[in-house]
C-alpha cells in the first residue's frame, strides 16, 4: 500500500478524547507496552500504532459510510507515518522551527470548543473526560506543539517547491484521455452588500435601555451578570454575559477598544457596535486576550429601513451600467458593507478552495437562485435579501450580484483549466519530493525497528 493513501498528518487530532486518553495511557504504560520502534530518543509503542489505526478506520468509515476492513498495509503504513513524524520533529528542532504558545493554545481552544458543541456543554465534556478543562488543555499541549512544529516544518519544505509550465503540460499529457475528468459548470461572481440601517427611533430606544441597565449596575447595586441574564440579547446571556478569554482580533474593533481602555472590574460607558449597544466589564487581560462580561441590547429587528438598502443598491447598479468609467469592483470597495468581499472588489471565493471559479452545485441556494437569472457575463442582479454571517453572528442584508465569468460543463483541458491542473501537478510534485526528502532524513537519523517490518514500508 502506498503511503499516499494515508497522508502523514491524517492522524493529527482526529478525535479529542482518544488523543487525550492516549497521551495519558502512553505515559502510564511505557514499561508495560511493547516497544516496536526507536527514533533517536523517541520510542514508538504498539498501542500508539493500534490506536491511530483505529482512528483512521473510524474516520474512513464516517467519510465513506461503510466498514473499512483492517489490513497489515494500514498498520505498517501508520507505523511508518509515526516514525517519519519523529524524524521530522527532530530535524525541525535542529532547524529551529518553533510555534508560539499562543498558536498552540489557539489550536487547543478551537478543538475543545468544537468538541463542547458536539457533547453539549463544557460540563458534559469535563464529566466525560473526568477532569477540568484546564487539565485537558495541559494534557494536550505537548502533543499539539509537536504536531504543529512538524506541520510547519513540512509546509516550509513544500513551499520551496515550484513548478514550470512545461511540467504542468507533461503532467496533463500523461493523463489518459479517457480518464480526463469532467469539469462541472462554473461561475465567477462578485457582490455588493448593503445592510438596512435601523430607524432612528429604534436605535434611540435600544440605547436608552442600555443606559438604564448600566445605571442599575453602576449606581444601584445590580450586578452585570443578573442584568445580562434578564435583559441581554447576546448568545452569552444565560451565562451572565460572560465571554471567556478571547483574542482581541476575534472581537469587533469597537468592543475591543472599549474593553481594553478599562481597568479590571471597571464598567464601560454604552458602546455601539454592529450588533447593538453593549455595557462591558473587563475581568482580566492576558496578553492580547481579554475576559469580559457584557450586556447586549439589539435594535428591534423589525425596525430597520429595508428600502434604504434596496435603493442604495439600485443606485449603485445604475451607476455601473450607465457610466463606463465606474466599475463594479470599484463600487464594491467603496460601498459594500460585507467586510469579507468588499476589500477584494466584491469577489466571492470558493470557501473550500479559495478559487474564483465555483461550481454551480457548490453555490449556496440563495446565490444559486440569483445566478439562474443572469444570462450573460456582466449581468447584474436586482437587490436580493439574504442572511450575512454565520448562525452565531448573522444579520439581514441585501446584495446585488454580478456574473463575472461563466464556463459551461466540459472535459478538462489546459486552456480553460490551467490553474486547476497546475495545482494538481504541483501537489503531486510536492508529495513526491517531500517523500524522498523524508526518506533521506530517515537515513541520517537513528531508526531501529524492534519487530520485522517489510522493506517496502520502510523505504516508500
Amino acid at each position: 500500500m502506498n503511503k499516499a493513501y494515508i497522508p502523514l498528518f491524517f492522524f493529527v487530532s482526529l478525535f479529542l478524547l482518544p488523543l487525550a486518553s492516549h497521551a495519558q495511557e502512553q505515559k502510564k504504560s511505557k514499561t508495560l507496552d511493547q516497544i516496536i520502534a526507536v527514533v533517536n530518543d523517541h520510542i514508538v509503542l504498539k498501542s500508539e500504532v493500534d490506536q491511530q489505526v483505529q482512528q483512521y478506520m473510524m474516520q474512513m468509515q464516517q467519510q465513506q459510510n461503510r466498514q473499512i476492513p483492517f489490513g497489515k498495509d494500514i498498520w505498517y503504513t501508520v507505523l511508518q507515518n509515526i516514525v517519519d513524524r519523529y524524524v521530522m520533529l527532530d530535524q525541525a528542532k535542529l532547524d529551529s522551527v518553533t510555534v508560539s504558545d499562543d498558536m498552540v493554545d489557539q489550536q487547543i481552544d478551537q478543538r475543545i470548543s468544537n468538541y463542547i458543541q458536539q457533547v453539549g456543554s463544557q460540563k458534559a465534556l469535563e464529566d466525560r473526560m473526568g477532569k477540568s478543562i484546564v487539565q485537558i488543555k495541559a494534557d494536550l499541549r505537548d502533543d499539539y506543539r509537536q504536531q504543529m512544529i512538524v506541520q510547519r516544518f513540512q509546509q516550509q519544505k513544500r513551499d520551496e517547491i515550484t513548478i514550470t509550465r512545461p511540467e504542468v503540460e507533461k503532467y496533463f499529457n500523461n493523463i489518459p484521455k479517457d480518464s480526463l475528468p469532467t469539469i462541472h459548470e462554473q461561475v465567477a461572481l462578485s457582490q455588493i452588500v448593503a445592510v438596512p440601517p435601523p430607524t432612528e427611533n429604534a436605535r434611540k430606544k435600544a440605547r436608552q435601555l442600555a443606559e438604564q441597565l448600566r445605571d442599575s449596575v453602576v449606581n444601584h447595586g445590580k450586578t452585570i451578570e443578573e442584568m445580562a441574564k434578564k435583559y441581554s440579547d447576546g448568545p452569552s446571556a444565560s451565562k451572565g454575559g460572560h465571554i471567556p478569554l478571547i483574542s482581541l482580533d476575534d472581537l469587533v474593533p469597537e468592543y475591543s477598544a472599549a474593553a481594553t481602555s478599562l481597568q479590571p472590574g471597571e464598567i464601560s460607558h454604552v458602546v455601539e457596535t454592529s450588533f447593538g449597544f453593549h455595557v462591558i466589564r473587563l475581568n482580566k487581560r492576558v496578553g492580547d486576550k481579554i475576559d469580559t462580561n457584557h450586556i447586549l441590547i439589539k435594535i428591534d429587528k423589525n425596525s430597520y429601513d429595508d428600502s434604504a438598502a434596496v435603493n442604495k443598491l439600485k443606485a449603485i447598479k445604475d451607476s455601473v451600467l450607465n457610466n463606463k468609467d465606474i466599475t463594479f469592483a470599484e463600487m464594491a470597495r467603496k460601498h459594500s458593507e460585507d467586510p469579507n468581499t468588499a476589500p477584494e472588489g466584491g469577489r466571492i471565493l470558493n470557501p473550500q478552495s479559495g478559487q474564483r471559479l465555483i461550481a454551480l452545485d457548490q453555490l449556496d441556494p440563495a446565490l444559486y437562485r440569483i445566478v439562474l437569472l443572469l444570462d450573460n457575463e456582466g449581468d447584474i442582479s436586482e437587490p436580493k435579501k439574504f442572511t450575512m454571517g454565520d448562525k452565531n453572528n448573522s444579520k439581514k442584508a441585501y446584495r446585488i450580484v454580478r456574473l463575472d465569468k461563466h464556463i459551461a460543463e466540459h472535459v478538462a483541458n489546459l486552456k480553460q483549466d490551467y490553474q486547476r491542473i497546475k495545482q494538481a501537478a504541483l501537489q503531486a510534485k510536492q508529495s513526491r519530493i517531500v517523500q524522498q526528502w523524508i526518506s533521506n532524513l530517515r537515513k541520517q537519523m537513528y531508526v531501529e525497528y524492534k519487530i520485522p517490518v517489510p522493506d517496502k514500508y520502510k523505504n516508500t
